[in-house]
């Protein structure tokens, strides 16, 4: 029997079989788990190469200092590029976010039945594939490009907008919007008057915490074409001109700093 102190006070409690005997079983599946997930992993590693690594590692370092400063004059275009793609993708995502929110809150959604799955489809299916796999795709289609990077943004932040959206559309105050429908107020206007104000702040808050992470993410879509820094830092790359990739990471960094400092600051402002 173990014994539980509370302050001077010692409890004594008797152990309960069965609920112990599930404690050891969760533990035993959860390593049993672990070691097969370890085991596949292992197995599909060249280790010789991972204790290499730190050796690697120096190597590169050595070779990416100092940084060549003069390449900073062909960054700034890129850099632009790169903070356009995201703002850009941000507001498409937006404009696109906002009518499958109000599909998807059960609380105004025109169906249930349809309507809604199809919503719930759509922010699931946006937010399951990674940006840079939608830019490797559309730069497929419409071939490279900013416009692919900021349609890969756009598509990625459609789920994010939309599914935090609904979440604040279905835990706005009831009380507001029957007193607006009392008034024999039409749905529109009842979203208009009574649901819209309750949700500006989360959606402004949200607006700008997904252009924060948009900015992140649009550093690396020229890995695959869709232009920004990317592209220079994918060029940089392939003829090992560390001293160039040490000056792009630098900068993608800077801009990173900033976009968090302008995001943190709106939404101290908002809240």
């Amino acid at each position: 029997m173990p014994v539980i102190s509370k302050g001077e006070l010692k409890v004594w409690q008797r152990r309960d079989r069965a609920k112990q005997l599930k404690i050891w079983a969760m533990w035993f599946v959860g390593v049993a788990i672990f070691m097969f997930c370890w085991k596949i992993i292992s197995d599909a590693t060249t280790w010789f190469f991972v204790f290499d690594a730190p050796r690697i590692a120096a190597d590169i370092g050595g070779r990416a200092w100092p940084p060549r400063w003069e390449y900073l004059s062909e960054l700034w275009k890129p850099m632009w590029d790169t903070i356009n793609i995201a703002t850009l993708g941000t507001l498409l995502a937006i404009i696109m976010g906002v009518p499958v929110a109000f599909l998807a809150a059960n609380n105004t959604t025109p169906s249930r039945k349809f309507l809604r799955p199809f919503a719930l489809l759509i922010i699931v299916s946006t937010r399951s594939i990674n940006s840079l796999v939608w830019a490797l795709l559309l730069v497929s289609i419409i071939g490279p490009g900013i416009f692919a990077g900021t349609l890969a943004i756009a598509i990625r932040s459609i789920g994010f907008v939309a599914k935090l959206l609904y979440e604040a559309i279905e835990e706005i105050d009831t009380t507001q919007v029957e007193a607006i429908q009392a008034t024999g107020a039409s749905k529109l206007q009842v979203i208009a008057y009574g649901i819209v104000p309750q949700i500006m702040p989360a959606f402004a808050g949200l607006s700008v915490f997904r252009w924060d992470i948009n900015i992140r993410e649009s550093t690396i879509l020229g890995l695959v074409g869709a232009g920004g820094i990317g592209l220079y830092l994918q060029s940089s790359l392939n003829i090992l001109a560390w001293p160039q990739v040490t000056v792009i990471l630098i900068m993608i960094l800077i801009a990173v700093l900033i976009s968090e400092w302008v995001s943190s600051k709106v939404r101290l402002a908002i809240i």
